[in-house]
């Protein structure tokens, strides 16, 4: 049941547009509403290696599959764990699950990672969550800008459900329009497609000419007196805040991979 009430209120359709293979259907007419976000982090010293066999074998591989990759990115600065990010979306649940499965067993990704891995493995572990779009989401399309983008991904912790009510309307009628206001571009917005998680997390993609100018864009945003207006009526409404103490609001600025569909 929850999963149909969540389709309900949280998927939104986007199509993109990738080059038409035989093996697979177009994407110009694949209607994707699940997104996976995997953080992967490398074996240290790996990291490189794990770039070449994600642009040259996984990716392309994984669209034979219908899953589509959207996006890839490392932590901006330095990076000490080796991470990646692989964001990647689907039809629907079936097909992403399907498609993650048939790709695990294809011979042609087995061949390429058996050889890539033939002096040690590539992946030290893999953290993964599925996320749909928010029904005010903007339509997300993996496109490159004229020029280089600093990538935001944000992550809010509810208390309780009423309260992540109140958020995603405060989102939906102020927050969203005040952050295009101060220079913000709004990427895509989803909320995890699972109870819990669906009525406690928002997790959202925003892009910074660079990340000077979004301490900039922040400070603004926080003080301009819509903003204040909204935050004291929504949580004077819901009774305290809206996120929780510790770690209610996560960033991490991240850089796209020169092979990312998004950059």
């Amino acid at each position: 049941m929850h999963r149909l009430l969540l389709a309900a209120i949280a998927t939104a359709f986007v199509t993109t547009a990738f080059a038409d293979e035989p093996e697979t259907k177009p994407v110009a007419s694949v209607t994707l509403q699940l997104y996976e976000l995997r953080a992967i982090q490398a074996v240290p010293g790996r990291l490189d290696a794990l770039h070449g066999r994600l642009r040259d074998h996984q990716i392309p591989l994984l669209k034979e599959h219908g899953v589509f990759t959207q996006a890839v990115f490392t932590p901006a600065g330095e990076n000490p764990q080796e991470l990646v990010y692989l964001l990647t979306a689907a039809e629907g649940l079936g097909p992403m699950k399907e498609g993650w499965t048939g790709f695990c067993k294809d011979p042609k990704w087995l061949k390429p990672s058996e050889e890539k891995d033939s002096d040690g493995q590539l992946v030290a572990q893999e953290r993964n969550q599925r996320l749909v779009k928010t029904y005010w989401s903007p339509q997300f399309k993996p496109e490159h800008a004229d020029e280089p983008r600093a990538f935001e991904l944000r992550t809010y912790t509810c208390p309780d459900p009423s309260k992540h009510a109140a958020l995603m309307r405060r989102f939906h009628d102020h927050t969203v329009k005040l952050f295009e206001k101060h220079g913000m571009q709004n990427i895509v917005y989803w909320v995890p497609d699972e109870e819990p998680e669906s009525q406690q997390r928002l997790v959202y993609l925003l892009a910074h000419k660079s990340q000077e100018a979004a301490k900039a864009s922040f400070a603004g945003f926080r003080a301009d007196q819509d903003w204040l207006a909204a935050k004291k009526a929504s949580e004077e409404t819901a009774g305290g805040s809206l996120t929780v103490k510790e770690n209610g609001v996560v960033s991490e600025f991240l850089v796209p991979a020169d092979y990312s569909p998004l950059r």
